[in-house]
């Protein structure tokens, strides 16, 4: 079960933390995968030869999806490849903390381009050949700040809930033609990204006392989830939001 040769895999934001952790799960389990940041730098590379231990082939498509054209360049980067995306995880983002009365308008643009505008123009770009394939996976990547938002993250949270709604959209219209697309909200996960507030042992303490299984959550917990959704046993889930955060109360 969970056997992924055969397919391609492209993930965004994968450079790192989560998007890290599900492109070298993706390639242990035998997919082909593609690798996007923003620019290449030692760590791409580094995930690029850990995922061409599994044996798989492995490319990188660099672009700066906060950037209008960048969803069409990464895509006509996989194209110049002679690549085809039979699962697209869409986990590239911004977060950016702020009191909801200082958020500027070049924060919020940010923010709407990457987390929004780019995961959009890119299932556009990509899910109409899986349907032509009468397959695909297309997984989104959430946040539990989608449910239950926390102040300083006001835009980012409302976000995370629109690109929701658009997974909730679309995954009846494409359901037919084979194609699956569900969302994943993780947690508190031990990712760089959190790595400087997690620093603070008594914030650290504290957010492990709001956790029912009492540690926080790992990259590799989310990517377990990611290889399910990816395969062909995930055939009969779709438009589902799956909450990663060790049984804390949303």
């Amino acid at each position: 079960m969970f056997d992924l040769h055969g397919k391609t895999a492209l993930v965004t934001g994968s450079n790192r933390g989560i998007g890290r952790s599900i492109l070298l799960a993706f390639a242990e389990y035998g997919a082909d995968v593609i690798l996007h940041c923003r620019k290449p730098n030692d760590r791409a590379d580094q995930v690029l030869e850990q995922a061409k231990s599994y044996g798989v082939a492995c490319q990188a498509v660099y672009t700066d999806l906060s950037e209008s054209d960048g969803p069409q360049k990464l895509y006509d980067g996989v194209k110049a490849l002679g690549l085809q995306v039979d699962i697209l995880v869409l986990g590239a983002s911004v977060e950016i903390r702020n009191d909801w009365t200082a958020i500027t308008d070049e924060e919020f643009d940010l923010q709407v381009n990457t987390n929004l505008r780019a995961p959009m123009k890119l299932m556009q770009l990509f899910i109409p050949e899986m349907q032509k394939r009468h397959w695909g996976r297309v997984i989104t990547m959430g946040s539990v700040q989608q449910v239950k938002p926390i102040p300083p993250l006001m835009v980012y949270s409302a976000l995370k809930a629109a690109q929701y709604n658009m997974v909730l959209s679309l995954a009846p219209q494409i359901a037919p033609d084979g194609v699956t697309i569900n969302n994943l909200a993780p947690g508190a996960i031990r990712t760089d990204r959190n790595a400087e507030a997690l620093s603070d042992p008594a914030y650290e303490a504290h957010v492990r006392s709001l956790i029912p299984v009492r540690y926080i959550g790992q990259p590799d917990d989310i990517a377990a989830i990611a290889v399910y959704l990816a395969s062909e046993e995930s055939k009969y889930m779709t438009g589902e939001n799956i909450i990663i955060a060790g049984g804390k109360d949303l």
